[in-house]
C-alpha cells in the first residue's frame, strides 16, 4: 500500500550544521507514528520541514504521492496536513466555542452575513460542539480562552485542528508544559482520536514511556538523522536507541545503522 506520507533524503543545513540529514521516512494511513529522540536531535525541525514552515535544502516531501516542494504551509493544511505547536496557537479573546466554529466556518469557506440570521448557521455550532465533546472541553464552551489552563489550550487547538478536517494531524509534543495530571488527559484524547479510525496521527515525543502504548509505530532521531523506525517492541529492544538516550552513541556510530 502506497503510503499517505513519505520523505525522500530530505536534508536542511543551516550554515555549517545539517539538522536534518537525509530522512527517509514512510506514514501508513491511519497510523500512529511517534517520533522520539533527545533534545537537538531535529524532531522539530523535520516536522517544520513537513509542514512547510521550512523549505528543505535537498530532498523533498509527499503527501498521497504529490510533491509538497511549492506548497505553502497554508496549502498543505487545505490539502489535508493539520499542525499543532509546541505553543498553544488560539485566539485569546475569544471564547472556546468560537474558536472552534471559525475554524469549522473556515474549512467550510462560509462568510457571515450580516443580514442572515444566526440560526441558520446551526451545523456549524452543532459541528463546534462535537468537537469540544471530543476533547472534553464542552463545559468550557463559554469561557474566554484567556481562562484556560495550558492543558486546555492544547485540547482546544486538538479541536480546531479537527475542525479544519486535516487527514494527518501533526502534533508537535501535544503534553508539553502540561502538569502530571493533565497528561494522562490528553493521551486518552489522542487515543480516542486514534480509535475512530479515520486519521492519520504523526507526533513527537521525547518521553518514550507516554507512547509506547499509544503508538503503531516509532521513529528515533538522532543528530538529524533517522537511527530506527519499528515498533514499539523493536525500539525497546534496539541497543543503538539505548545508547542515544543514554548519551553513549556518537555520530560515526550511524554508519553502522542497519
Amino acid at each position: 500500500m502506497e503510503p499517505i506520507l513519505y520523505t525522500d533524503n530530505l536534508t536542511i543545513r543551516f550554515g555549517g550544521h545539517t539538522a536534518v540529514d537525509g530522512v527517509n521516512f514512510q506514514m501508513p494511513e491511519k497510523h500512529l507514528k511517534s517520533i522520539i529522540g533527545p533534545n537537538g536531535a531535529g524532531k522539530t525541525t523535520f516536522f517544520n520541514l513537513i509542514s512547510g514552515e521550512l523549505k528543505p535544502t535537498t530532498g523533498d516531501v509527499y503527501f498521497k504521492g504529490q510533491s509538497l516542494a511549492q506548497k505553502s504551509a497554508i496549502e498543505r493544511t487545505r490539502m489535508g496536513l493539520g499542525r499543532s505547536f509546541q505553543i498553544t496557537n488560539v485566539f485569546p479573546n475569544l471564547t472556546v466555542l468560537e474558536n472552534v466554529r471559525l475554524a469549522v466556518q473556515s474549512k467550510e469557506r462560509i462568510r457571515y452575513q450580516l443580514f442572515r440570521h444566526y440560526k441558520s448557521y446551526q451545523a456549524i455550532t452543532d459541528k463546534a460542539e462535537e468537537l469540544l465533546a471530543l476533547v472534553l472541553l464542552d463545559n468550557k464552551r463559554d469561557a474566554l480562552t484567556t481562562m484556560l489552563s495550558h492543558g486546555e489550550k492544547r485540547k482546544l487547538e486538538i479541536a480546531m485542528l479537527l475542525a479544519l478536517d486535516t487527514e494527518i494531524l501533526l502534533l508537535d509534543e501535544p503534553t508539553a508544559g502540561m502538569s502530571l495530571e493533565e497528561v494522562p488527559t490528553i493521551l486518552e484524547i489522542i487515543r480516542s482520536i486514534k480509535q475512530q479510525g479515520d486519521k492519520t496521527i504523526l507526533l513527537i515525543e521525547h518521553k518514550m514511556d507516554m507512547i509506547l502504548d499509544l503508538s503503531d509505530s516509532i521513529m528515533v532521531l538522532f543528530n538529524g538523522q533517522l537511527l530506527a523506525d519499528g515498533s514499539p517492541e523493536e525500539i525497546m529492544n534496539n541497543d543503538t536507541v539505548q545508547h542515544a538516550y543514554l548519551g553513549g552513541l556518537y555520530d560515526d556510530h550511524l554508519t553502522d545503522i542497519k
